[in-house]
């Protein structure tokens, strides 16, 4: 009735406010949104809101992927595009070009890739997978395409290699043959290498896998496989027999050729590297351990590691150089990996952060039958990028203009501020270039291939990620790209124990002590504020300055509740009886206060642990660099033998000074400017006589403490950085592991876990009512969010004042008054005053985000004060600082002019001020609950976005709360995501998508249209170097490189059709039309590089003609003269 009273309202006025349809899309979505309801009181003016948001205005898609592989296992490079493509364990490729160009996709079955292929300057690329299929990318678009696949059924692909310039990829099994694959066609040739042919004949044992294929450098019609039982066959592809075989005694691992094709080099599992002359196979040229020691008597030294890839370069100009990585001896136990570059007769060993996953070395020419001049060496391992330089003296690394240093430590909290102030990002790019690392080559990087996207968004973005060893770093996010700005340590201001026997017993974590769990940002006036996870939060100021602070300022809260087990109100139709999980909090960094297993230590050495804090502040003088500067230190301290309860909610006010911050035991709202303790309350005590909850008291407090050890085995917030193992977690089990009702009678310590441990199950198929009986059993009402506002929080109000909105777990959101002196010499001395408000509005689920709309339905800016620098001289500090001008609104009696936008896990509501009347609210998910939810800012109004545990992504329209977005985007959902998903303005989001990734995406249709135009080009048109010049006497006397003709040998015509049940063609996803189109161009420049390189075999054919017709006429030349000269010797000048 409320609904069709307020369209029959509209229509009578003749103004266009909301559409019909979109008021009623609440009541008739088919999604997980429930009904919207509106509640329209007459007086209260919301008839005159118009809102410009509609549906047509969202849309979501990926936009791009930022950080490093998560676990690489396969990397090539085109030499001429210089395109490095990085293969993942889950199917992921990542292409990367100059800085700011880079490309993600991913293969559909998620299988592994164990090898990857370029097409050299073709601008395609063929991946081989663990599944045994084989897929040709289109690299020529912005979002590279599979254009054929191949699904193998009967054999399991160990090796690929495809020659330079040609289009016949030889595919090396698990069995030991080699099959050939058509690359412009994705069809299999007849012609195949069966390994029983390309052995001894007597031999009776299996060769085992084919580990190795390359074609002798000099002559295309010899074929040198590598099988991993140490024998190597040269095979003769004309004649389809083998020219020569070599035998060693140990499994191979990689084989390389020499460019002239006369010499090759094996390396072995016993960590020897064998050199073979090609037309000497009876045994090794050389055999050398690089690694070994040399016994004096002569014998064989002794084994080492396993030699895993061995690559030979050589040079015009001096000796050529062998890379290799593994080999070690087997005494090097705890060593970290190598990379062997031997040059010469010298040998350096470098040894790198994380396990080698492969290495390739980069070099001047792409044709292997020249001199191949290596400059620079890839290096991918396990969790980093490094490329070497090889021209250098002491090989150092080139600097990385990749963001692929997010995972230097575990990422812990993730916020997202887009459509920020312009000054911010040259402000900390100023004071973060100084902490730039020195000694790096001095060339520039070499993989330089693409250009930068043309659109761009016209708004700064800043990505502020908080990590497990206590840093902090800032990201410029502008235009698609991330490049580091600032990096803060937090853990400077602790003293750090040298040793787990020097920990203090009053730690409340195990493992990562100072990491970061969530933090508040003001990009106005630069002032940041993190809490840890020992309980401790720090105010930061930004200055330009260095200064030296001798101690640390310090403040110690003692925050300790008398109540808890909360028994919800029935009914009330605001509130559901079911409590809600109150470990979600405004941010999805937050985890659930836990409260410590007590087990009974009377006889504790130290006694009974009180009024410490978890953590040793630093007691020596603090060097602040320019960046943040401590501006104060607040812990929580240990109460009557219990540990400080986590901290739950934060945020930080510039214009007040005032930081608040909540957890299972109440609030406490700090002073930073004064650096006192302002309010230190209970939740019950916020409600006050109104209290709608049953608390109960709680048991007399008994003289108990868990001991140290106890502590670090058991503790609920131990091993922060274990949340990134391999083993996903299920979410609700993370914040509180969570007992059906047969296992009510487990240990607390049991149930207990960290928001970041280990857990079994990924899914969300738990359903939410199932999680609920447990949680009322363990649960106090949790402070879950804060926002400071000048708002009508009281009834009578006429005025805005400063004010503190509370929201709580149980769904209540609460106000506090603030009395904030006007001027700057006020402030300084001068209390802030206090007073409650009570509940302004309740909804069920925890409070997740709260917002402040003003009479016109637009939000109104947070409060702030503008930037200043802190360390200024005192006659430049004293001039007058006065926070953003505003003009609070007045509200003349029995009229709203303010709304209230409140969104808990499971609501949304829209109250009015001052006189607290809910007139819209709308039920967002009945079966999950939200995770993240924001009220966002886009070009054409405001919405609150939300992001649920069973995947969607959901907009809402304000203040009306129509549903105008719904997107199924991830169905299965871990913890990492859940911890990470932020919101930000202007329709942009992210979310880490592995420990070591960063997805952005957007849910701006305005966006997702323009997307081409702002993502980089991969592929650009570079000229392929010429040949090499076989030289006057190769070409006069034969010798050089010899070519084959594969289609004569591998065509159809010649080799006739494969078994059609040994592999499966399959369609790109584009269909065959689309795929004809996107494979043209590649097709096109495979043919036109072998008619170039035809051209250039002709050319120099017809050059041989013409010097042996000169030569010969240069011989008749001679002989004539000499004759003539015969002729006339003795002759007189008269006789002639």
């Amino acid at each position: 009735m409320h609904i069709s009273a307020f369209v029959s309202h509209s229509l009578e006025n003749n103004m266009k406010k909301f559409n019909i349809r979109k008021v009623l899309d609440g009541l008739t979505a088919a999604s997980s949104s429930s009904s919207s309801a509106a509640a329209a009181s007459p007086q209260s003016g919301n008839d005159m809101i118009q809102e410009t948001l509609q549906s047509e205005h969202f849309q979501l898609c990926k936009t791009v992927r930022h950080g490093f592989p998560y676990q690489p296992s396969s990397m090539a490079f085109d030499p001429v595009q210089k395109i490095l493509a990085i293969g993942t364990q889950s199917g992921a490729l990542r292409l990367f070009g100059r800085a700011g160009v880079e490309c993600y996709c991913q293969h559909e079955s998620g299988s592994a890739v164990i090898q990857l292929e370029f097409l050299v300057n073709v601008g395609a690329l063929v991946s081989a997978l663990a599944d045994d299929s084989i897929h040709l990318w289109n690299l020529r678009q912005k979002l590279p395409a599979v254009l054929h696949s191949l699904k193998f059924n009967r054999e399991r692909i160990t090796f690929c290699h495809l020659p330079f310039q040609s289009k016949w990829l030889y595919v090396g099994t698990e069995r030991g043959n080699i099959h050939i694959v058509n690359v412009e066609s994705f069809t299999l040739s007849g012609y195949v290498i069966m390994w029983n042919k390309a052995i001894e004949l007597s031999s009776k044992t299996h060769p085992g896998p084919v580990v190795h294929i390359s074609d002798n450098p000099m002559d295309e019609g010899k074929l040198l496989i590598g099988f991993e039982c140490g024998i190597v066959v040269l095979w003769d592809l004309k004649s389809k027999k083998a020219d020569y075989r070599y035998n060693y005694d140990e499994a191979i691992h990689s084989v390389a050729w020499h460019h002239e094709g006369k010499q090759f080099v094996c390396s072995h599992s016993d960590g020897t590297l064998t050199t073979w002359n090609v037309r000497a196979p009876a045994k090794p040229a050389q055999i050398i351990t690089p690694h070994g020691k040399q016994p004096k008597d002569g014998k064989k030294p002794e084994p080492c590691k396993p030699i895993l890839k061995v690559e030979y370069k050589t040079t015009r100009a001096g000796d050529p150089f062998m890379i290799l990585c593994g080999g070690l001896s087997y005494d090097t136990v705890g060593r970290r990996a190598c990379l062997t570059v031997m040059h010469g007769k010298s040998t350096a060993v470098l040894e790198m952060d994380y396990p080698i996953v492969d290495f390739l070395t980069l070099c001047e020419t792409p044709y292997p039958n020249d001199f191949q001049e290596p400059y620079a060496v890839v290096v991918l391992l396990e969790k980093d990028l490094v490329v070497i330089d090889l021209a250098q003296i002491g090989y150092p690394i080139f600097e990385n203009p990749y963001p692929l240093s997010i995972h230097e430590s575990p990422v812990t909290c993730c916020e997202y501020f887009a459509d920020c102030p312009a000054e911010a990002i040259p402000a900390l790019y100023s004071v973060g270039s100084r902490q730039k690392r020195q000694g790096f080559s001095k060339k520039e990087w070499p993989i330089s291939a693409g250009n930068w996207g043309q659109g761009t968004l016209s708004f700064s973005e800043i990505i502020i990620t908080g990590h497990a060893d206590g840093s902090i770093k800032f990201w410029d996010a502008s235009a698609l790209m991330l490049q580091v700005l600032y990096k803060l340590k937090t853990a400077k201001v602790f003293d750090k124990p040298r040793s787990k026997e020097e920990k203090s017993s009053t730690d409340i974590v195990d493992e990562d002590p100072f990491a970061i769990q969530m933090l508040s940002w003001c990009p106005e006036s630069r002032v940041l504020c993190v809490a840890g996870v020992s309980a401790h939060v720090i105010v930061y100021r930004f200055s330009k300055q260095e200064v030296t602070t001798e101690v640390v300022q310090l403040l110690e809260v003692r925050m300790q509740c008398e109540l808890n087990e909360v028994e919800s109100p029935e009914g009330g139709g605001d509130q559901a009886s079911a409590v809600s999980t109150p470990g979600t909090a405004p941010s999805p960094q937050t985890s659930l206060p836990q409260s410590h297993p007590s087990t009974s230590s009377n006889n504790s050495c130290d006694g009974l642990r009180d009024n410490v804090p978890c953590l040793k502040v630093r007691s020596s003088p603090l060097k602040q660099f320019p960046g943040y500067h401590v501006e104060l230190l607040i812990q929580l301290v240990w109460v009557s033998g219990e540990p400080p309860q986590q901290i739950t909610s934060l945020a930080i006010n510039s214009a007040y000074g005032l930081v608040a911050f909540g957890n299972g035991n109440g609030l406490a709202v700090v002073d930073y400017i004064q650096k006192t303790l302002l309010l230190n309350v209970t939740t019950a005590e916020l409600y006050g006589s109104t209290d709608p909850h049953h608390r109960q008291p709680r048991s007399p407090r008994k003289t108990r403490q868990p001991s140290a050890d106890t502590l670090h085995k058991k503790s609920c917030m131990s091993g922060l950085s274990n949340f990134y193992s391999e083993s996903v977690k299920k979410l609700r089990s993370s914040y509180l592991s969570l007992c059906d009702g047969n296992d009510a009678s487990a240990a607390p310590e049991e149930r207990c876990k960290s928001p970041t441990s280990d857990a079994r199950d990924n899914s969300f198929s738990r359903s939410r009512s199932s999680s609920v009986t447990s949680i009322d059993r363990e649960s106090r009402e949790v402070i879950s969010s804060f926002y400071f506002c000048d708002s009508l929080s009281k009834k009578s109000e006429t005025l805005a004042v400063p004010s503190l909105w509370v929201g709580t777990s149980l769904g209540s959101m609460l106000a506090i008054a603030l009395t904030v002196p006007s001027t700057p010499e006020q402030r300084m001395q001068q209390p802030v005053g206090v007073s409650f408000c009570g509940s302004v509005v309740r909804l069920k689920g925890a409070i997740l985000r709260m917002a402040q709309l003003d009479a016109s339905g637009t939000v109104l800016p947070h409060i702030y004060e503008p930037w200043y620098e802190p360390n200024a001289p005192e006659e430049e500090r004293e001039r007058p600082r006065r926070r953003r001008p505003t003009s609070p609104p007045s509200s003349q009696e029995n009229q709203d002019c303010q709304y209230a936008v409140v969104c808990s896990e499971k609501q949304a509501k829209v109250v009015a001020l001052p006189s607290q009347h809910c007139i819209f609210e709308h039920n967002i998910t009945e079966a999950s609950f939200v995770l993240r939810a924001d009220v966002v800012t886009m070009t054409a109004g405001v919405a609150i976005a939300c992001f649920c545990a069973n995947g969607h992504i959901m907009t809402l329209s304000l203040p009306s709360l129509r549903p105008l977005l719904d997107v199924n985007y991830l169905p299965l959902t871990d913890m990492r995501i859940a911890r990470t998903f932020c919101f930000s303005n202007q329709g942009q989001a992210l979310y880490l998508t592995s420990p070591t990734e960063i997805q952005r995406i957007t849910y701006s249709q305005e966006t997702c249209e323009n997307l081409q135009e702002m993502l980089g080009e991969m592929f650009t048109l570079v000229e392929t170097p010429e040949a090499p010049n076989r030289g006057f006497f190769k070409g006069l006397f034969g010798g050089g490189a010899q070519s084959l003709d594969r289609e004569d040998l591998f065509g159809e015509v010649a080799a006739g059709k494969a078994s059609r049940s040994l592999a499966q063609h399959i369609p790109g996803p584009g269909g065959m039309e689309g795929m004809k189109g996107a494979a043209s161009g590649v097709v096109g420049e495979l043919a036109r590089a072998r008619i170039a390189l035809d051209e250039r075999g002709q050319k120099l054919g017809e050059l041989e003609e013409r010097t042996a017709a000169m030569m010969a006429s240069a011989d008749s030349f001679s002989k004539h003269a000499h004759d003539m000269m015969l002729k006339y010797k003795d002759k007189k000048w008269y006789q002639l």
